[in-house]
C-alpha cells in the first residue's frame, strides 16, 4: 500500500505498530487477569485466515484484513475478554470489543481523511498472506511499553 502512495502502517515503524489483532483494551492488567491470559497465550500459534478487505470509517478511515472468526479464534478472545472485564469497571472498556460486536481484523492503513479507502480496487493490491497468531501482548499506553505475556498452561 505505501509504495501505491496509499495510506499504510507500514510507515509506522515502532514495534507497538507491528501487525496485530486486538483482542481487547482496559486501563491496566491485574495479577489475577495475568494469569488468565498467560493461559490463553498456551493456544499460541495457530493458523488465522482471512476472508477479505474491510474498511471502516469514523473517527478515522481504516483498511483492514477481516478474520474468519472461528471457533477457536471465538474462544480465544472471549477468554480475553472476560480476564479484562473481570478486572477492570465495565465503563472502560471498549463495547466494540464485546463478544458479539467484535470485528477481528488487522490494520493495514488508517488516516484521518475520509473514504481515503473507497477504491474498490484497491482490494487487488492485497493479497492476504498466511496468517499466524503467535503471541499475546499487552501495550501500555501511558508508558508505551510493550509486554509478550508469558504462555502458562
Amino acid at each position: 500500500m505505501a509504495d501505491a502512495g496509499l495510506p499504510s502502517q507500514a510507515r509506522h515503524r515502532s514495534p507497538t505498530n507491528s501487525p496485530h489483532l486486538t483482542l481487547a483494551a482496559c486501563p491496566e492488567l491485574t495479577a489475577a487477569t495475568r494469569r488468565e491470559l498467560a493461559e490463553v497465550a498456551v493456544t499460541l500459534p495457530r493458523p488465522a485466515r482471512c476472508t477479505g478487505v474491510v474498511r471502516f470509517e469514523r473517527p478515522t478511515s481504516v483498511l483492514a484484513w477481516a478474520l474468519d472468526l472461528d471457533s477457536a479464534l471465538a474462544g480465544s478472545h472471549r477468554r480475553v475478554w472476560d480476564a479484562v472485564a473481570s478486572g477492570s469497571p465495565p465503563e472502560t472498556l471498549n463495547p466494540l470489543h464485546r463478544p458479539g460486536r467484535w470485528s477481528p481484523h488487522i490494520t493495514l492503513g488508517r488516516t484521518r481523511r475520509a473514504g481515503a479507502f473507497a477504491d474498490r480496487r484497491i482490494s487487488e493490491l492485497l493479497s492476504a498472506p498466511p496468517l499466524w497468531l503467535t503471541t499475546l501482548r499487552s501495550y501500555d499506553t501511558r508508558t508505551g511499553a510493550l509486554e509478550e505475556l508469558e504462555a502458562r498452561p
